[in-house]
């Protein structure tokens, strides 16, 4: 992985661990991104603001996908993941979506269950050929 691959990593990682926050604070996450004495970096800052600006319509495509499973059943940090991910599927400048769909499933499999990367990587496939296919 190069450099920028390694910084984008560790954004998305702490983008998810503000996501996580915000969840646990039942506060919108940009507030506790406003909050905090140091802000992230730029791409982490992005990807936040995708994820707020877009979660509605990442949630019904992560519904649509996720079949036999309700997203407000889903695991917090799946739902999470999901969404962050669709999100960054959704922005004009979106990196590739191989790039995308493998940074989401490396975070299932730091942070969530053993079978959460097959289900990350099932639905978020399902809703890039969506996408792209339309």
């Amino acid at each position: 992985m190069g450099e920028l691959g390694a910084a984008r990593h560790r954004a998305r990682e702490r983008a998810l661990e503000l996501l996580y926050e915000a969840a646990m604070k039942d506060r919108p996450v940009l507030t506790v991104v406003g909050e905090l004495a140091a802000p992230p970096d730029p791409y982490t800052v992005h990807l936040l603001e995708a994820t707020a600006r877009d979660a509605d319509r990442a949630l019904a495509l992560i519904g649509r996908f996720s079949i036999d499973w309700p997203v407000d059943r889903l695991a917090l940090l799946d739902r999470l993941i999901l969404t962050l991910a669709t999100c960054e599927l959704l922005m004009g400048d979106a990196p590739p979506v191989a790039v995308v769909l493998d940074e989401a499933v490396e975070l299932a499999k730091t942070y969530s269950t053993d079978g959460s990367p097959g289900f990350v990587n099932g639905v978020l496939s399902s809703i890039a050929d969506d996408l792209t296919n339309g």
